[in-house]
């Protein structure tokens, strides 16, 4: 088994079904069948059943797929080191990013990398922080862009330190937020817990809420029709906003802020491309 079989079976595993990996690897349907065929005579086990809805793994097979996943894992690493030895910023970079940070700040950030460095190969993840510290758990990545505070022992650098707003289309004071309607999304339960412990340490009743909605986004837009107030990171608050943005503290004073980390997969640091893309998003980082 190659390099080519293990990616055949994450797409495999990923697809539950012979017909839709085979598309997602530009191959034909039997040539995918004749060369899982091809792997379970050398193992001497059958690796999948077929179900009404697809494939499932046998337990022979979830034990290859497992072992297939750390190879992949591993001969990425050892091409990552090899081009690395020449001494020269190319090769693979895979990254995984908290997607508020992939949507607001990052696309400008690997568009200049990316043309200071065209040889780079660049891969991307995105998700809620704690899916995108998962990934970088399971060494699937090398760089990790999270926001909020996570466990993490190894390698880490602040990027971005931003304040946390309350923000509407007419200034709110004090006790009148409890009744002005509150838009709620669905954000990183890191911040979820922030904004409740800031509502609770000020008022003794629950918000308004009378909506719910997915993205930061969309609540931005609903407070800009005026359809009640929310709380932004100011990383979605762009600066020529025509929302009432204030900035909010904690009882004894002190902002509230969202942090955003970059984390490192161990021995990372030693790669010159993971190096070289560090210290170019700390530059763009503190350049904003």
């Amino acid at each position: 088994m190659d390099d080519k079989d293990w990616r055949i079976l994450k797409a495999i595993a990923e697809e539950r079904n012979i017909t839709k990996a085979a598309a997602r690897l530009f191959t034909s349907q039997p040539a995918l069948t004749y060369r899982l065929r091809s792997m379970e005579e050398e193992i001497g086990a059958q690796i999948v059943s077929r179900v009404p809805s697809g494939v499932v793994f046998t337990p022979q097979g979830e034990y290859l797929l497992a072992y297939a996943a750390e190879m992949a894992q591993r001969f990425d690493k050892v091409k990552e080191q090899i081009k690395n030895m020449e001494n020269k910023v190319q090769g693979a970079l895979r990254m995984g990013s908290s997607a508020v940070f992939a949507h607001y700040s990052l696309p400008k950030m690997l568009k200049g990398f990316l043309a200071q460095y065209p040889e780079v190969e660049f891969s991307l993840k995105t998700g809620l922080s704690y899916q995108v510290l998962r990934i970088l758990e399971r060494q699937e990545i090398s760089l990790a862009i999270v926001r909020g505070e996570h466990g993490w022992e190894g390698e880490k650098f602040l990027l971005t330190e931003e304040p946390v707003c309350l923000v509407s289309m007419e200034k709110i004071e004090g006790e009148d937020l409890q009744h002005k309607p509150h838009i709620r999304y669905n954000t990183d339960t890191t911040l979820q817990k922030e904004m409740e412990d800031w509502w609770r340490h000020n008022f003794k009743t629950p918000p308004n809420t009378t909506m719910e909605v997915n993205t930061m986004d969309t609540a931005r837009q609903l407070v800009l029709h005026g359809l009640g107030w929310t709380i932004l990171p100011a990383i979605g608050l762009p600066k020529n906003d025509t929302l009432i943005v204030q900035p909010l503290t904690w009882r004894d004073g002190t902002p509230m802020t969202r942090k955003t980390w970059l984390l490192c997969a161990d021995g990372a640091l030693g790669l010159l491309t993971v190096k070289t893309f560090i210290d170019y998003l700390r530059a763009c980082s503190q350049a904003v």
